[in-house]
């Protein structure tokens, strides 16, 4: 008993003291000698850690880093609560007036319909992944088991920017719907600073106070963030039932006339952008190490709560347009200004207080999701381990769950939400592509089960999926109003689609629930995703690309050294043999023998 206590006092003095071996445990960081070598041996660890794929037991496997284990409590009715609380915030409380106004017009339900369809795709992928690979990681985990080490940490970086930026922007958006709830202007209580760059001058500390409530309920318990998600998002669904009804009393048709203003690509412009709206539902897939029942609450939450927040976006996208006209929608506070127009002042205090409490769930499940992502991805040291740990008591990733919250804070204290809708949608749409072609190389390829010339054959296929898919969303972002290349792209994709489903056997069956439709569905998931990349401005593509380049940067000099050590280092213990395959040469088995340079 006292040894264990030793132990928990030690650990404990370990993540206050934050130290070296905290950060950087790793064989290669020892000495500066050690640093320089392994930097020499850059080009064989990448090459080896880019070929090299890891399994869903090393996934499972790698739990036990965090000292104790996240506690299984939630069950599928806490999923689909967790699923809404974490969608149903500012994506249709703001965007849907952004978009309106500036891009689609009264289209904008056709828009939502448009990033919904794409949302549910990606959903169906995530579902196979989160209950065959129950734990923290989400689409980190899946990724590094089907496409390997690098692309998964490409994809871990942008996975963080699309939590913190998202959570940001729903900090911002919970100051606007404050402000409007004491009778003020939305952007009444931002401070304005003139010296700062236009975008990042006007200043959120209320944005900030938010996020560190946010983040000490995050930190104390999951099952105690559920309820109180629970409690608000209850609150959320009838004020939304509210608005609807109401609004639709306040409603006249001529504001939907034009119906389309800025025609089919103001539509998919705003579709988008309106992404935003529905990338919380990936934060369900990172509870699956927590639900009790991973085979059977994990499709339930994760699809029943996109099916039910798709229709609530369309329902209440419908009801802002009949009620004004589009050129008078308010970008900051829609709903609540609206009520003001139609002379029903006192009912903007009820859209106010229910946007509050939904933004407010968005918030809590997107700290208690990003959280778990840091966890796993530091699991695996390409990020160091001390974001790793679990709190015996808690049972919450204590110090990933800080950290995360405080950079969502300073964040949210600068940017503006356009800025912020913008670059979250490049990162999401990228991450949700990358999880179904990975879905497919699941289900078509596996070590020692798919033959060589049935795996050229998929490469192939895949490869002309995502040329093609590219070659369509670039001509749309380059092309005003051309359609002849769309004849030969999209036949192009659907061949090659074809070809996987005719000619390329498939090498896994799900155990437990699987995608159906493949390889179409997955396929249509992969092109609408790239599609919808093609409306994005350009501006957000150089942000998005600054930041992929600082990821490379970090792996190449710290995360490929300290992941590849890891991963040796694993080989050698008796509990970890055999969890990775390939290993620096191309795959042939699902025991293939691994190389090291020790």
């Amino acid at each position: 008993m006292q040894k264990k206590m030793g132990r928990e006092s030690e650990l404990r003095r370990r993540i206050c003291s934050c130290t070296k071996e905290d950060f950087l445990p790793e064989e290669s960081f020892k000495s500066w000698g050690n640093y320089v070598k392994a930097l020499k041996q850059t080009p064989n660890r990448l090459m080896d850690r880019v070929l090299t794929r890891s399994k869903d037991e090393a996934e499972v496997e790698a739990k036990s880093r965090s000292q104790h284990e996240m506690k299984k409590t939630l069950s599928w009715w806490d999923l689909i609560w967790f699923g809404m609380g974490a969608v149903v915030g500012a994506g249709i409380f703001v965007l849907t007036g952004l978009e309106a106004s500036q891009d689609a017009g009264p289209a904008v339900v056709l828009s939502y319909v448009v990033s919904g369809v794409s949302a549910l795709l990606s959903v169906f992928c995530y579902t196979e992944f989160a209950v065959e690979i129950p734990v923290a990681g989400g689409s980190f985990a899946y990724l590094r088991v089907e496409l390997g080490d690098f692309v998964a940490f490409i994809a871990a970086g942008n996975i963080l920017l699309e939590y913190v930026i998202g959570g940001a922007a729903v900090a911002r958006s919970w100051t606007s719907y404050f402000a409007t709830l004491l009778n003020y202007q939305p952007d009444k209580l931002l401070i304005k600073v003139n010296t700062l760059a236009e975008g990042y001058n006007q200043l959120d500390p209320l944005a900030v106070g938010v996020c560190i409530i946010i983040c000490f309920i995050a930190i104390l318990s999951t099952k105690g963030s559920s309820r109180i998600n629970y409690v608000a998002s209850i609150i959320h669904i009838i004020v939304i039932f509210f608005i609807i009804i109401c609004g639709l009393i306040k409603s006249d048709t001529k504001n939907y006339t034009p119906f389309t203003p800025f025609g089919a690509r103001g539509i998919f412009k705003a579709s988008a952008v309106l992404f935003f709206a529905y990338v919380g539902f990936d934060a369900v897939s990172t509870m699956a190490e927590e639900t009790k029942d991973p085979g059977r609450d994990i499709p339930i939450g994760l699809v029943g709560s996109m099916v039910i927040t798709t229709t609530l976006y369309c329902l209440l996208a419908i009801t802002l347009c009949l009620m004004q006209p589009y050129q008078n929608i308010d970008p900051h506070a829609p709903f609540s200004v609206a009520f003001k127009n139609v002379g029903w002042s006192w009912a903007q205090y009820i859209v106010a207080a229910g946007a509050l409490k939904g933004m407010t769930s968005v918030l809590l499940v997107s700290a208690v999701g990003q959280a778990r992502y840091l966890t796993h991805i530091a699991r695996t040291h390409m990020m160091p381990p001390w974001f790793s740990y679990v709190d015996g008591k808690t049972g919450t990733p204590v110090n990933a769950t800080a950290v995360m919250t405080a950079a969502t804070a300073i964040i949210a204290l600068f940017t503006k939400l356009d800025i912020l809708s913008n670059l979250l949608s490049i990162s999401t749409l990228f991450i949700f592509m990358l999880v179904a072609l990975a879905l497919l190389v699941r289900r078509y390829y596996v070590s020692g089960v798919t033959t060589n010339a049935n795996r050229n054959k998929l490469i192939a296929c895949l490869l002309v999926i995502l040329a093609s898919s590219t070659a369509t969303a670039a001509y749309w972002g380059l092309s005003e109003t051309g359609w002849i290349v769309y004849c030969i792209t999209v036949p192009i994709w659907f061949l090659a689609t074809l070809g996987i489903w005719l000619f390329v056997p498939q090498a896994h069956d799900p155990k437990l629930w699987g995608v159906p439709l493949v390889p179409w569905l997955p396929s249509a998931s992969i092109a609408i995703n790239i599609f919808l990349l093609g409306s994005i401005d350009k501006d957000s593509f150089i942000r998005f690309a600054a930041w992929t380049g600082f990821l490379l940067v970090y792996y190449i000099f710290f995360g490929l050294h300290a992941s590849y050590d890891t991963a040796k280092e694993s080989e050698k213990s008796k509990e970890w043999k055999n969890l990775e395959d390939g290993n620096g040469t191309l795959p042939t088995s699902k025991n293939a023998p691994t190389k090291s340079d020790n």
